[in-house]
């Protein structure tokens, strides 16, 4: 699938701030009644077991995603000026409807998460102005500035077009939203933040991807890591090989957008996981320079950083170089990624007991 076909795309880097739990092709659109502020109950579906297990894998998705985005938002947030071009005005919230998800699965998102036509919030992000303004998950999203937001099948797509312009140009934005079947108006502050995306990948392999505009942790990934915190060091790490242009310079762009597209996917084709996945070891150089501004971006976010190296360490032991498709097959654990580790811990020590900027 192209990425300029991917209709979240727009959306996340103009007005929104993360994608939704996966990536879905939208369905075509189906015959039903027009849709009023507060629709109908719609018949429910007969449930086969092939319905129950979409079920299930859509609530362990989006609480996965949600996982991310918690352990993301400070990242994000406390970094927009590491992250300098690549900042953006955001609202730090995500939106979508029934069209974001194929076949069994938008039965899936409407039983699970009571989705329909209308666009409505999948995440906010905390400390975010959509946050402070009192958006919750699972507000419809009704106008913007008195401008009303698209519902049905292409609202991803359309709700950039609106939304876009109106974040770039103010400091807050009039946001009426629905909630228990009444509507009310939220004034939201914009928020400055790094501009990444951060996407869930549906497979196990022990692996994270950044193509320089997106962040994508693998489900193994996740599970290895375990802990928030682990989880930070290895958002951190990618959000540092955007920053400093890594897989450009590397002209692997397309190779890891083509990775992450497949893997967000909520039927990725794992046989693209056999081997590299044509993704290139990353120079010791770059990795070097990805772990220094990682430190300091975690510290920035308070997380500890005491335990990074040991991570790293651990990762190394149980899936060392030799597992394809892992993260040290990409990544691998050298002396100098250690040792550069150990000084930049150091420096960063050293500012804030000194209370100087912690500015790599």
């Amino acid at each position: 699938m192209a990425r300029a076909a991917r209709p979240f795309i727009s959306l996340a880097a103009a007005s929104l701030l993360l994608s939704a739990c996966s990536t879905f092709q939208p369905q075509a659109p189906v015959s039903q009644a027009p849709t009023p502020a507060t629709p109908p109950a719609e018949t429910a579906p007969v449930l086969t077991p092939r319905m129950l297990a979409a079920q299930d894998t859509l609530k362990t998705m989006v609480a996965l995603q949600d996982r991310l985005y918690r352990v993301a938002a400070p990242l994000l947030i406390n970094n927009a000026d590491l992250c300098k071009t690549q900042a953006r005005n955001l609202l730090g919230f995500t939106a979508k409807n029934k069209y974001s998800y194929p076949g069994e699965y938008a039965d899936a998102a409407r039983a699970v998460l009571g989705y329909n036509d209308r666009l409505q919030v999948s995440g906010v992000l905390a400390g975010s102005g959509a946050a402070s303004a009192g958006l919750r998950k699972g507000d419809g999203l009704v106008a913007a500035n008195g401008k009303t937001l698209p519902t049905g099948r292409d609202a991803e797509t359309e709700a950039a077009g609106v939304l876009g312009p109106l974040v770039s140009s103010r400091a807050s934005l009039s946001m009426t939203i629905s909630r228990n079947g009444r509507e009310q108006v939220l004034n939201m502050p914009v928020t400055r933040a790094c501009a990444y995306r951060v996407d869930l990948g549906n497979a196990d392999n022990i692996n994270s991807y950044a193509d320089g505009s997106r962040v994508l942790l693998t489900r193994g990934m996740i599970n290895f890591a375990q802990s928030d915190e682990a989880i930070a060091f290895v958002l951190a790490k990618d959000i540092a090989h955007n920053v400093l242009g890594h897989a450009g310079t590397l002209r692997q762009n397309a190779a890891l957008a083509s990775m992450i597209d497949n893997l967000a996917s909520v039927r990725p084709d794992l046989s693209l996981l056999i081997g590299s996945g044509g993704i290139k070891p990353m120079p010791q150089e770059m990795d070097v320079a990805a772990d220094q501004l990682a430190l300091y971006m975690l510290a920035r976010a308070g997380y500890n950083i005491d335990r990074a190296k040991a991570f790293w360490q651990r990762l190394a032991a149980q899936y060392p170089s030799s597992v394809l498709n892992g993260y040290m097959a990409v990544h691998p654990a050298t002396t100098a990624r250690y040792a550069a580790i150990d000084r930049t811990v150091g420096e960063i020590k050293a500012r804030q007991a000194g209370k100087r900027p912690l500015v790599p």
